[in-house]
């Protein structure tokens, strides 16, 4: 009876892998390592999707940026240099969490925060709406005339009103983009198995940002102002030329980080312990 003991000490099922590892305090989520990875996982998920509804509205010229030279491309009409949301700045740590998370938590774990962070969104939405309708303190309305900003109430409003744009643009956007990613991810899991890590991170990647670098752009800077009337619309070759290269950008930054991406797998292995983790990516593939 003894032996039969310690050959089950050994081979732990996948439910104990998955257990904390002292059973006198189950619920100390913090110091359970899984669940201490999804915190810090989830936290710059959610993190990223907020930042980047604000830094959003920033169109910025990358060649000048990096004090080169325009390359004076001709994408759609649209001479100059390459164009950008500054939201693209995000895109890395989006790429890598997206995936970490699938991998290891799989659909009910994406969904969770996809849907938690379209709730923060909209909880900024109805803060900055509010925010816009204060009325201004005289004196501030032009204390910073002298610094180019002769009205602050209007500069406030059409830089956080553009952002309200942006945040129904990638609310809409996010959503279809993270559904269609995991979707995507565990079609090609099912096929390869634990092999060809950077087919699945990539291949879910092309297919989902295709969604999100068009239908963002497309409500916040096209359909967004023609109904609100707050700012100018962007013409359908502006539209265009940006999605274009940010589509371009993420498809090359998904296949540059796939070094990074090996890396991060094995980090969290040894954190989480082969056995663990293996039991994790089990019960990922195995959730609906």
């Amino acid at each position: 009876m003894k032996k039969k003991h310690a050959i089950s000490e050994e081979t732990p099922s996948n439910e104990d892998a998955l257990a904390p590892e002292s059973s006198k305090s189950p619920l100390d989520i913090i110091s359970f390592r899984p669940s201490r990875l999804f915190i810090i996982l989830g936290g710059f998920f959610i993190a990223n999707a907020l930042v980047a509804e604000f830094i959003g509205v920033k169109i910025f010229a990358l060649e000048p940026t990096l004090g080169l030279k325009s390359f004076d491309f001709n994408l759609f009409g649209q001479v100059g240099a390459l164009q950008f949301s500054a939201g693209v700045l995000l895109w890395p740590i989006v790429f890598l969490m997206t995936d970490l998370i699938n991998e290891y938590y799989g659909k009910r774990g994406i969904q969770l925060l996809s849907f938690l962070a379209i709730g923060m969104i909209t909880y900024a939405f109805v803060m900055i709406y509010a925010a816009m309708q204060l009325v201004p303190a005289d004196w501030w309305i032009g204390q910073n005339a002298t610094k180019g900003v002769p009205n602050m109430q209007s500069a406030f409003s059409v830089i956080l009103g553009q952002g309200l744009l942006i945040i129904i643009g990638s609310v809409t956007a996010f959503l279809v983009a993270q559904l269609v990613d995991v979707l995507v991810f565990h079609q090609i899991k099912k096929k390869t198995g634990e092999k060809h890590i950077w087919l699945r991170a990539t291949g879910s990647t092309v297919v989902s940002q295709f969604f999100d670098s068009f239908v963002v752009l497309y409500i916040a800077f096209k359909l967004g102002p023609q109904l609100v009337k707050n700012v100018e619309p962007w013409s359908w070759s502006q539209l265009m030329a940006v999605a274009v290269v940010q589509y371009t950008y993420k498809f090359i930054m998904a296949v540059v980080l796939t070094p990074m991406l090996y890396f991060a797998h094995n980090w969290i292995e040894n954190y989480l312990g082969h056995e663990r983790a293996a039991a994790m990516k089990e019960k990922a593939a195995s959730w609906d």
